[in-house]
């Protein structure tokens, strides 16, 4: 399970990137070093991600919360359902 604190400090140190369409642009030229979505992210997204986390060997995350409290942790005003450590 992906801790909040590590998804912080990830964001302070700007290197994340955050929203489905960039992560997946980001994925398929770079390898990152973590994907983490949110549980209520919809299936055919999922496995897009999680198809593409397994091409590029990176470790895939569900966060433990909806992309409204991921967006929060993130410290948005809106919900944020993927995001990509580099």
């Amino acid at each position: 399970m992906v801790q909040i604190s590590d998804i912080q400090s990830a964001i302070k140190s700007n290197k994340v990137i955050i929203g489905y369409n960039e992560c997946i642009k980001y994925i398929k030229v770079n390898t990152p070093k973590m994907i983490i979505v949110a549980n209520n992210l919809p299936i055919s997204m999922r496995k897009e991600l999680e198809h593409n986390s397994k091409v590029s060997k990176t470790k895939f995350e569900v966060f433990d919360g909806t992309s409204r409290e991921l967006g929060i942790v993130c410290g948005k005003p809106f919900p944020v359902t993927t995001l990509v450590i580099k």
